[in-house]
């Protein structure tokens, strides 16, 4: 590990050209360009501000808006890694083929244009308290943290996605129904607080709410954005134990299946 990092930093140049690649292409022929980072997470948070305290009647929140947005910017940003990580190889076939560089420089640039893009809309949410009076404290100062961990389980996911997707390429479309049922699974536009705390299941009683947390590591990655950013709380030491150790866990399984696999891709894209 410690290698191909040393390794990846030597084609940091690249890796910088390649996510100005992504970006440009992102926004080739787009009369609003980078825009569209802001208008995307703003459209829908409007329609599920309308769905939510209009159509349901779920007018509990009168800063919902801004609940609502502090948990869709980190996922937009995962559930777009993801699903770009994932055709990173397959779609730069004409790279793997003929320029021999570290094949990880792929999915990495992705992540890091779409970095870009979170960065760009971030401000949106800030705006937005402001206006609603969701008071900031200083725990917002812990974003970056929150943002590394969320980097590197993407990066892991992106790496492992991206080496079966070469050989099986039916991972793409398989990944686009796991995203969409992932969130709604991903307390994005609910509050974990709306299940129950436990539940009796065939005699056994089941810690909803924990294993929620659990079994989904994107859903204490949300909640860690939505405690110092809409809460203004501290994360708590569970998200940097739990969380952050999943995501390096990740990390090393999507690393290792990638480097084991990187040697065939040339001959399978």
């Amino acid at each position: 590990m410690l290698a191909k990092l040393t390794e990846l930093w030597h084609y940091r140049e690249l890796i910088a050209n390649l996510t100005l690649r992504d970006l440009k292409v992102r926004y080739k022929n787009s009369a609003l360009g980078v825009a569209w980072s802001l208008l995307n997470p703003l459209l829908m948070m409007l329609v599920f501000t309308l769905v939510y305290t209009i159509m349901l009647g779920q007018n509990n929140r009168s800063d919902y808006a801004a609940f609502i947005l502090s948990g869709l910017l980190p996922w937009n940003f995962f559930s777009a890694s993801i699903m770009g990580g994932t055709a990173s190889i397959v779609g730069n076939a004409h790279l793997i083929k003929k320029v021999f560089f570290p094949r990880e420089v792929l999915p990495i640039s992705l992540i890091l244009s779409n970095l870009v893009n979170f960065l760009v809309a971030l401000p949106l949410f800030f705006g937005l308290a402001l206006l609603l009076g969701v008071k900031l404290t200083p725990w917002a100062l812990m974003l970056p943290i929150v943002i590394a961990v969320q980097m590197i389980f993407m990066l892991g996911v992106s790496l492992f996605l991206a080496a079966i997707n070469v050989f099986y390429r039916d991972v793409q479309q398989i990944m686009e129904v796991v995203i969409l049922a992932w969130f709604f699974l991903t307390p994005v536009i609910w509050d974990v607080g709306m299940l129950p705390a436990s539940k009796i299941i065939l005699g056994v009683e089941v810690p909803i709410q924990r294993l929620t947390y659990i079994l989904n590591p994107m859903a204490s990655i949300v909640a860690a954005y939505r405690d110092i950013l809409y809460y203004g709380r501290s994360i708590g030491a569970d998200f940097f134990i739990r969380t952050a150790l999943t995501a390096m866990i990740v990390l090393l399984i999507g690393f290792g299946v990638f480097h084991h696999l990187r040697g065939r891709f040339a001959e399978e894209v």
